[in-house]
């Protein structure tokens, strides 16, 4: 079979070619670099979460990035304050865990709580515009961050390191067809994982129990919640409180996973893809975490610029992207910025179609 042939036919279909054509690109990338893509993922799920629950409750949250940064900031610093204190501390066989390691996730998570708490108190008690205090949030934390790093950072100081990843065993990951999926999910540190899991449980208990019928009930009609004797205040504040953790969570994870340093704005605007990932979600955990997985993997193909693979074929050197053909060139390359060259209401079709009807979790959000 012709498969050089067959693939230029689908190519060549005006529009959905390009489609074909992308889809190739990441079947070609994402086996291979699976890991790293799912690495860059998880910040991104734990906010969406943190975004799912908050909006799901009835609240705007905002200040994702602001808290993701304050967390990522505070891991960092901690792990300088107290690395001194444990003299060359002996890490666990497993992710390299220590307690230093410990003592920051901890401090960090503890610190995205209360600033959690503080956009609760201002959104729900308050009544505070909702939108301005997540701003107010993201501006107060970069600038306290970037300062505060300007000052420790002149010393260059050590840290406490970052936690390891998880060695799945060869009989998993190379098994054919699925032995990328296993080395994607497992090849992660601590934080990763617990992201997966965090992802599948908030799935079950939003949908599946009596704490995600009343979060669902308070954010779609919090009156009528109120006439069946639920706290819609209380459940609000749990559940803001409950996201700050998440959002914190992947913020350690941007200063004590991925790296063992902080850089200013190392967030890199991620709390705000990480409300596009909400959207295109439609506000459930497992289809945010699926948004998430998508951008991480268009942000990794885009900061390498879509690079061009040679293929030797039996006629001639062609740049394209091998799609596991054994037999000639399978794939064009995919011109950077294809997707910016659209016109504007077609890329607002593609949008609408990534993220479909708005579901009934919008219509109480930001009412108080």
């Amino acid at each position: 079979m012709d498969i050089t042939g067959i693939a230029n036919a689908l190519y060549g279909i005006p529009i959905l070619g390009l489609v074909f054509q992308l889809g190739g690109y990441l079947i070609a990338v994402i086996p291979p670099n699976s890991s790293n893509i799912m690495s860059q993922a998880t910040p991104l799920a734990l906010a969406a979460l943190c975004g799912v629950l908050c909006e799901r409750s009835g609240v705007v949250n905002i200040g994702i990035e602001g808290t993701m940064l304050a967390a990522a900031f505070t891991a960092w610093v901690v792990g300088v304050a107290i690395n001194p204190m444990f003299a060359s501390p002996h890490p666990f066989p497993l992710f390299g865990i220590t307690i230093p390691l410990l003592i920051a996730t901890a401090v960090a998570l503890g610190v995205a709580v209360l600033i959690s708490g503080l956009h609760a108190w201002l959104s729900i008690s308050l009544r505070a515009d909702q939108i301005i205090s997540g701003t107010i949030i993201n501006i107060a934390a970069f600038g306290v961050t970037g300062y505060l790093d300007q000052l420790i950072s002149k010393t260059s100081p050590a840290g406490a390191g970052e936690f390891a990843r998880f060695n799945p065993p060869h009989v998993l990951i190379d098994l054919p067809v699925v032995g990328w999926i296993f080395n994607m999910f497992l090849n992660q540190g601590p934080i990763s994982i617990t992201a997966i899991i965090v992802v599948v449980g908030a799935q079950i208990w939003l949908f599946r129990s009596r704490w995600g019928l009343r979060t669902r009930a308070v954010g779609e009609h919090p009156r009528a919640a109120e006439t069946v004797g639920i706290d819609v205040i209380r459940l609000r504040y749990r559940n803001v409180l409950v996201g700050g953790m998440f959002a914190g969570l992947g913020g350690a994870f941007l200063s004590i996973e991925a790296t063992d340093s902080f850089q200013i704005g190392m967030t890199n605007g991620r709390g705000f893809i990480a409300l596009a990932a909400i959207i295109m979600g439609r506000w459930t955990p497992l289809r945010a975490f699926g948004s998430a997985l998508l951008l991480a993997a268009e942000a990794w193909a885009r900061a390498r610029g879509f690079r061009e693979l040679k293929v030797e074929t039996q006629d001639t050197n062609v740049p394209a992207c091998r799609l596991y053909a054994r037999q000639g060139c399978t794939l064009r390359t995919v011109r950077r910025g294809a997707y910016a060259d659209l016109p504007h209401e077609t890329q607002l079709l593609w949008y609408r179609t990534l993220s479909g009807p708005k579901p009934a979790a919008e219509r109480a959000v930001g009412v108080v």
